[in-house]
């Protein structure tokens, strides 16, 4: 019989998990996977959780809850020498990876994977002594996540970030930055930049189309420098995929890349839509370093 944490956050979402805990244990049980709780209680409580599972030996860990949430957990299991599999109870406001991974919002179908056993290697990304398991990005727009109150994101869910960045639209300043790869160099003025390590990022399924959670490399998009009416016209065109081709967006991939402002302003860096520090660093793909739990025809 296998052995798995469970790491839940009580305020995921419209804090439905802890109503569905009974249901959830009770599948991985029916499938062999004996299963204790551990529920989080703070900022960077779910690493510590993580952490503290893999010393003690379990075979899987399970993060429960949001993008913020699979973060932590994330941090918690990467760095260690033994990596255990890891399921994924998708019970946030957007669950970028979770969609990406075409794991189900409806809890008892995640269990359910998560029983089947079917799993998968995939790439994770490491922002200088930071890892992350989808997008890093950085920018005046990246940082409205920081500013939703985690009431709001309850109550009104992903509609919270969209009310927030139609508020802040008409005032948004960009960032002077330069990224540099092996081969190439960027030095723009930008409204944000992206490092996609799937092709599902903030709600927007298309937002790095080409992007593959297990290929060894990132998905690189820089918005330039633009005004509100091509802002607006350019997310239209996100949302089917159709806008890596726009005169205003760079895109390109790659394995490692450096970040750096071109003035004094600091740059704040977001990573799975938690803070990550600040910019200058260095973003890098860890290729195939952790097991992920997934459907059966997942590619």
């Amino acid at each position: 019989m296998k052995r798995a944490r469970l790491i839940y956050n009580p305020t995921s979402g419209r804090e439905e998990i802890k109503r569905n805990l009974p249901d959830i244990l009770d599948i991985l049980e029916s499938y062999g996977i004996e299963t204790s709780c551990h529920q989080t209680k703070g900022n960077g409580d779910a690493t510590i959780a993580a952490k503290e599972a893999v010393e003690r030996g379990f075979d899987i860990v399970i993060a429960a809850g949001g993008d913020g949430t699979l973060y932590e957990v994330i941090n918690g299991i990467v760095g260690m020498e033994h990596r255990p599999q890891m399921g994924i109870i998708p019970a946030g406001t957007t669950n970028d990876f979770a969609r990406a991974l075409r794991i189900p919002r409806d809890f008892k179908n995640a269990a359910k994977i998560i029983g089947t056993q079917h799993s998968k290697v995939i790439d994770i990304g490491r922002y200088n002594d930071k890892y992350f398991i989808n997008i890093a990005g950085g920018g005046r727009l990246t940082e409205l996540t920081y500013e939703v109150p985690s009431k709001l994101k309850t109550v009104l869910g992903q509609l919270a970030y969209y009310l927030r960045g139609i508020e802040k639209l008409p005032f948004l300043k960009p960032i002077n930055i330069t990224l540099e790869t092996e081969e190439k160099i960027f030095s723009e003025e930008a409204m944000l930049f992206l490092i996609a390590n799937s092709n599902s990022v903030g709600g927007f399924k298309k937002l790095a189309p080409n992007g593959n959670f297990s290929d060894g490399l990132f998905d690189v998009i820089i918005l330039k420098k633009t005004n509100l009416p091509d802002f607006i016209r350019i997310a239209k065109l996100a949302l089917k995929g159709e806008h890596i081709n726009e005169p205003n967006v760079i895109y390109f991939q790659t394995n490692k890349l450096k970040v750096y402002p071109n003035n004094s302003d600091k740059v704040l860096v977001n990573l799975d839509g938690e803070l990550g520090g600040s910019l200058p660093g260095q973003f890098e793909v860890l290729k195939h370093h952790i097991e992920v739990l997934v459907p059966p025809n997942i590619k």
